[in-house]
């Protein structure tokens, strides 16, 4: 039996312990390879996203006070869990994802990690002793658990972003209440079971499955209990957030937007630059905030790469999971292929020319995107200057390292960038210049739950992974304690 026939998913809402129903009834979930309805949804409402409110109020002072070594005992096993079941759960990404297996089973991997960084993390404690400067006084600082959070996750990786932001909750001792996409609700079900199998008491995680996005987060920001914003999504709704967010000052952290440049020096190993460029660019279909989404490249070896990257993309295997052998799937909604599309067709229009594509399934009724280099690009094109959230590559030349820079740093947008080149020191101090929070430097992945993952500018707010990651779900609290000098 797999994994969706054991979830019940018309009882998805997890409140207080307790599988229920949703007060607003069913929503469908279905697979994008095929378009057909593969599970039917508890569908939350705001009513229900009160009463997660409740329950992790009613858990949060026990969780808080839960000693840091049993929260990380609790988050081990959950790691040990998701591996357990790590093909059972890449076997449900990609049913409600469409994701190829190989990325699935690879996102399942990294999501793990989550549970088992924020486990060593949990019992790293930090605090400062120390005398006053101005003496009379001793000072101590240590670290609180910020309070209740709320969890707001994308479809694009609906296992990793739901440990990347439940696994520091739970390990700084927050209490949670999580609104999964409604596009993958089924993958942060599984994982919520896990959980609980794991050890989570009661009340510490909730999760509320909804088609009604705005009147459940809103109902949590509306609560003066709730002390923690966590989203991940566009950067439009991520500002609209931020503005309820100031309305009760809830600390927020934001994980927004991407408009990832790729950037290949003359000297750069085309053969390492090319295998970069894949990863970064065709990794779950290019639907990544981090996926590279306009190409640089020196005019001097501009031809060559364009023709070793064009020969890979063409031979890429475009289709659904069920073939294991397939590298890339579809899009997630009919909605993504018609934006995509209208980019390729106005760059195009504006005289880009189709250098290389993968060939595409026939006869089907799923949401696939054939693979696409474009050369000849104007580097003012709408596909360059807006995230692309698909498998086409927007190929602008260079020749000047200043205007490089002037034309990658000309984004309001600054989360992740890429540069190979031949060179180190050159290599990273362009990766210096670039206005992103991640840079990988000739490689193509820059992810790593041990290190701080978030963007600049409007590409977000706050770290997610990391020490850092832990950081945000806590405050510090600063004691003064009375010490009077001893006479001389």
């Amino acid at each position: 039996m797999s994994l969706i026939d054991t979830l019940e998913p018309s009882a998805g809402l997890y409140v207080g312990g307790r599988w229920t129903t949703g007060a607003a009834g069913l929503f469908d979930v279905r697979d994008p390879a095929n378009a057909r309805v593969i599970a039917t949804v508890a569908n939350g409402g705001p009513a229900d996203a009160a009463d997660a409110v409740d329950a992790a109020a009613a858990a949060a002072s026990a969780w808080a006070r839960t000693p840091a070594r049993q929260r990380s005992e609790i988050l081990r096993r959950a790691y040990d869990l998701v591996l357990r079941d790590r093909a059972d759960l890449a076997a449900l990404i990609t049913a409600e994802n469409g994701k190829s297996l190989t990325d699935a089973l690879g996102e399942v991997s990294y999501a793990a990690e989550f549970f088992r960084w924020y486990a060593e993390e949990a019992v790293r404690t930090e605090g400062r002793y120390g005398p006053s400067p101005a003496g009379g006084a001793r000072t101590v600082v240590t670290y609180r658990p910020v309070g209740i959070a709320a969890l707001v996750t994308p479809w694009n990786f609906p296992a990793a972003m739901a440990t990347r932001k439940i696994a520091p909750a739970l390990a700084a001792g927050c209490t949670v209440v999580l609104k999964p996409a409604a596009e993958t609700p089924l993958t942060a079900l599984a994982i919520t079971r896990l959980l609980a199998e794991a050890g989570v008491p009661e009340g510490v995680v909730n999760v509320v499955p909804t088609t009604d996005a705005a009147g459940v987060v809103s109902t949590w920001m509306g609560d003066s209990r709730v002390r923690k914003i966590s989203f991940t999504g566009s950067t439009g709704v991520g500002r609209l957030l931020l503005r309820q967010a100031a309305d009760r000052v809830v600390n927020a952290s934001m994980e927004l937007g991407g408009n990832a440049p790729f950037i290949v020096t003359a000297d750069a190993d085309l053969d390492a630059a090319v295998a970069g460029a894949m990863v970064a660019k065709f990794r779950g279909g290019g639907q990544a905030c981090t996926a590279a989404n306009r190409f640089y490249l020196h005019a001097d070896i501009a031809d060559e790469f364009v023709a070793r990257f064009g020969k890979e993309v063409e031979a890429l295997r475009v289709g659904a999971a069920a073939d294991p052998d397939n590298q890339v799937g579809p899009l997630i909604s009919a909605e993504a292929v018609k934006n995509v599309t209208a980019l390729v067709d106005d760059a195009i229009r504006r005289g880009a020319r189709t250098a290389a594509s993968a060939a595409v399934p026939a006869d089907t009724d799923g949401y696939f995107f054939a693979p696409t280099v474009l050369t000849d690009v104007p580097a003012d094109a709408d596909i360059v200057q807006q995230e692309i959230f698909g498998p086409v590559a927007p190929i602008v030349t260079w020749q000047n390292r200043d205007e490089l820079l002037t034309l990658v740093n000309d984004s309001e947008m600054g989360l992740a960038a890429y540069v190979f080149a031949g060179n180190l020191q050159d290599a990273v101090r362009l990766g210096e210049s670039i206005e992103a929070g991640m840079v990988g430097i000739n490689r193509g992945i820059v992810s790593d739950p041990a290190a701080p993952f978030g963007g600049v500018k409007q590409s977000g707010l706050g770290r997610e992974g990391s020490h850092e990651g832990l950081h945000e779900f806590t405050e510090p609290q600063y004691l003064s304690l009375d010490w009077p000098e001893l006479p001389a």
